[in-house]
Order: C-alpha cells, then structure tokens, then sequence
C-alpha cells in the first residue's frame, strides 16, 4: 500500500480525532462557567412527556422523562428500559408528537 495512505490514518486516529474530543469536553466546560446550560426547573416542565433527547456523545434517545436529579435524567423507553444521561452533554431536546389515532366506524 502506498505510505500516503499510512500517514494519513496515523494522523486521523492520533491527532484529528483526540483534538476533537478535547474540544467537546471544554465547551462543556465553559459551559459550566457561563451557567448557559439548561436548568433542572427547566427540564422538570418536561417530566412526563415523550421527548427524543440529543447528546454530545451518542444519538438521539426517545422516551418517557421520568426524573430528574441532580443534573441527572432518567428516559424511559416504549420497552420499560430506563436510560441515565447528564444534562451536562444535552444539547437538544424536541418534545415528541403524539401520534392520533383514527377512529374506526363500523
């Protein structure tokens, strides 16, 4: 294989990639100073409701909002699993639609 090819893993791996993760972890950071993030009365008004919850650090995750401590929320999903992420590394939540259902006459 060519060397180019080599160098240029070698320098996604060990220098592109590492930096980013360093720069996510200092927004939150700074973060944290600015006191922008989103506060625990805040997130309480959603307790209850079907929301798909968007993080730094993986997708987006649907659920229930069950609870919410110390900067800590419990999402519980359509199969009873209860997921835990820290409202630290929340950037997104959207409030999920209920879907209507047709009555049907017979």
């Amino acid at each position: 294989m060519n060397p180019a090819i080599y160098v240029a893993i070698f320098v996604l791996l060990f220098v592109i990639l590492p930096q980013q993760r360093r720069m996510a972890v200092k927004r939150v950071r700074n973060r944290r100073k600015r006191a922008d993030y989103m506060t625990n009365e805040m997130l309480k008004n959603l307790i209850g409701k079907k929301c798909t919850v968007c993080s730094q650090n993986s997708f987006g995750v649907t659920g229930v909002i069950t609870n919410i401590e110390d900067n800590w929320l419990e999402i519980t999903n359509d199969k009873g699993i209860a997921k835990y992420l820290n409202a630290d590394y929340v950037t997104n939540i959207d409030i999920v639609a209920e879907k209507k259902k047709k009555n049907e006459e017979i």
